[in-house]
């Protein structure tokens, strides 16, 4: 492009003007649809700039260049940006994902307090980066980053800002490996089981926990499983809904399955089930009739089965890596675990198949030693 002059070009179906000036870059968005009428007018915008630029006369604020709406816009403070994105988001997302949504709010409103949001520079965000990375663990800054990105994406597309100087910086965020917690073995599984039946405060939760080793479902799919969810003769089981923290929703992949249970499952469920049960109720509720709460029941119960049976502590929610990684030892399809558990196969091999024989094994080169 000759020096001096504008260029007009597309960005995501809207009109744009693209420069150069005293060594700086410069970006102007239309606001308006490509069409040609809109073009016309957007050259007429581009010729403005231009004959500024020859003439010593050109704004490096564009203020000059915006209409009065673009203006008032580009006035916006970064922390007031992401509240009204945070105002769309809330239409959609659950309160526990919102609760993301403001801890990064208040991580903007610490570090860029009332700094206009479109004068975030490349530079600045990236001075935001380590400082957040100072802060936190490469694991939640890189959520809060997406959030971020997601935010100035969607200001974009609403017309409110122009840049957006966080697309590249996602990517910058390394997460080290972390090794991943073992399975239990089916001596455990069992201990565990039996332990639960004979406790004294906490045999209330001894099918829900087999339920769990038994079928590999998140803990919120147990803790919503309702009686209209199961067969009659409780064979198989829907699995489409999640209970966490007393709100009910879709599974976590929003996809739902149905799956045939074991005889053994079979008859503990219908051992459990009431003679004319509600389809609504819960099939493993607390004793008091309350959805179980998962943090209660990990904290108070699980913990103090664990601890007394001597075995290492892992989250209930590693019943769900246990069933795979047996299953895959059984050489059962991963196609199949797959279906069983709502996974896709890539994700089931990377965080869940951490048993010693699902791993790949190095081929044996040397003899042993006589």
């Amino acid at each position: 492009m000759a020096k001096g002059t504008v260029a007009l070009e597309t960005f995501k179906d809207r009109l744009r003007l693209r420069w150069g000036y005293a060594g700086k870059r410069y970006c102007l968005y239309i606001g308006l649809p490509d069409t040609k009428v809109n073009r016309f007018a957007a050259e007429g915008k581009a010729r403005q700039i231009e004959l500024d630029i020859a003439s010593g006369n050109f704004d490096t604020t564009l203020k000059k260049y915006k209409t009065d709406r673009q203006v008032q816009r580009s006035q916006l403070k970064t922390v007031e940006l992401f509240e009204k994105f945070m105002q769309e988001k809330a239409k959609s997302v659950y309160q526990r994902s919102l609760e993301k949504y403001k801890a990064t709010l208040g991580y903007l409103r610490q570090y860029f307090k009332e700094k206009q949001a479109d004068a975030i520079s490349v530079a600045l965000a990236e001075q935001f980066l380590e400082w957040l990375c100072s802060k936190i663990s490469p694991v939640t800054a890189k959520e809060r980053l997406t959030l971020i990105n997601a935010c100035w994406e969607w200001g974009i597309n609403e017309e409110i800002i122009e840049n957006n100087p966080w697309n590249d910086l996602v990517a910058r965020v390394k997460i080290p490996p972390k090794q991943k917690s073992k399975p239990f073995t089916r001596e455990e599984i069992q201990m565990i089981i039996e332990a639960f039946r004979s406790d004294r405060y906490y045999s209330h939760y001894a099918d829900f926990v087999e339920f769990l080793f038994g079928t590999g479902c998140r803990t919120g799919e147990a803790v919503g499983l309702r009686w209209g969810h199961l067969s009659d003769d409780c064979s198989s089981v829907w699995i489409g809904e999640s209970v966490s923290r007393g709100v009910r929703k879709s599974t976590k992949t929003n996809r739902a399955r149905t799956i045939s249970l074991t005889p053994h499952l079979q008859s503990m469920l219908l051992a459990r089930r009431p003679e004319n049960p509600d389809s609504d109720g819960l099939v493993f509720p607390t004793p008091h009739g309350h959805a179980i709460d998962d943090h209660n029941f990990r904290n108070r119960a699980w913990k103090t089965v664990l601890a007394g049976l001597n075995i290492d502590y892992r989250k209930p929610y590693n019943t769900r890596h246990t069933l795979i990684s047996h299953a895959l030892d059984l050489g059962m399809s991963p196609v199949m675990v797959a279906q069983l558990t709502g996974h896709d196969v890539a994700t089931l091999y990377e965080n869940y198949a951490g048993s010693v024989s699902s791993r790949p094994r190095l081929p044996e080169l040397m003899k042993d030693r006589e």
